[in-house]
């Protein structure tokens, strides 16, 4: 069944989250107030060199209290396009340019509780340009064999959603 909305009200907004309470209808005409959090798109990319390399950040996240790698991902500013968003992105977080970037995949993280939406885009090559744009994005930038991803997504070494799936389809599919 479609949920119905009959309305939504901010609780919280700033500029990065707009959290809100809306009122649904569900089955039998009954209703419930649920928690949603709307925000801006995201953009990142898979990039590889041709070693069959994937780059990734080692980074740790505060809210779960984990370390793990994850693809370079970011906000897409107003009026930016994703693919230069997601180039944006790597560049910034890693100081590797990529090169053209194509379409990989589209997720909604969580659409339980958020309207998240991720544009994953994929690169065969890069450039060293210099150093990460800040010190805080990540402990480290390496370039992992994609044959390791398997066995890192077990050991609990990538458990970013987005990561897991953009990094997954690409060995499950090959390069695209």
């Amino acid at each position: 069944m479609r949920w119905t909305v009959h309305s939504e009200q901010p609780l919280y907004t700033d500029r990065w989250l707009d959290i809100r309470l809306a009122d649904v209808e569900i089955t039998g005409g009954r209703h419930l107030e649920h928690r949603l959090i709307r925000t801006d798109p995201g953009a990142g990319a898979v990039v590889m060199n041709d070693r069959d390399e994937v780059l990734l950040e080692w980074r740790h996240r505060f809210i779960p209290d984990t370390w793990g790698y994850e693809i370079p991902i970011g906000g897409v500013h107003p009026g930016e396009h994703p693919a230069a968003a997601a180039a944006r992105e790597v560049e910034e977080e890693t100081g590797w340019r990529p090169g053209p970037l194509r379409p990989l995949i589209y997720t909604q993280p969580t659409p339980g509780i958020s309207d998240s939406e991720h544009h994953i885009f994929f690169a065969d090559t890069a450039e060293h340009v210099g150093d990460p744009a800040e010190d805080w994005e990540a402990e480290r930038i390496e370039w992992v064999p994609l044959p390791h991803i398997p066995k890192l997504v077990t050991e609990r070494k990538i458990v970013s959603g987005t990561t897991l799936t953009a990094l997954l389809y690409v060995y499950g599919t090959g390069r695209p």
